[in-house]
């Protein structure tokens, strides 16, 4: 039960964040910061979609909203199937802008354009593929 406030007190955590910070405002000063504060929790430090808040029902939560995988970032079968704006409105406007978990904050008025390219370059390194 502990473990579930733990992983329901950082999800709020992460929603006051994207809801609160303005626009032009992000902790962190490079992208690979910027991924490591805004989205290890679900996809993990490597970026395999294995982070702390990835597997919800092994410690006893069970919504819908929550039993989207987190994508693995390194798979370049899974990254090249996205173009680059596809990644940058998963970015932007959350999972649910792109079908995917609605528990993903948007980032839009979080991050600048510019450090939301600068994230998508990040995870294009991650998988080593190209943008399109």
């Amino acid at each position: 039960m502990v473990m579930v406030k733990k992983i329901l007190l950082i999800a709020a955590f992460l929603i006051c964040i994207s809801a609160f910070i303005g626009k032009g405002t992000a902790f962190a000063v490079s992208a690979e910061e910027n991924y490591k504060f805004y989205c290890t929790q679900c996809h993990g430090m490597d970026g395999k979609g294995d982070g702390a808040n990835s597997k919800p029902k092994s410690v006893g939560i069970d919504l819908p909203e929550m039993s989207v995988t987190p994508r693995n970032h390194t798979s370049p079968e899974d990254m090249n199937k996205l173009t680059d704006t596809d990644i940058e409105n998963a970015i932007s406007g959350g999972g649910g802008a792109v079908s995917k978990s609605t528990i993903m904050p948007a980032f839009g008025k979080t991050l600048t354009e510019a450090e939301i390219k600068d994230l998508l370059a990040h995870l294009r390194k991650l998988c080593k593929c190209k943008g399109k």
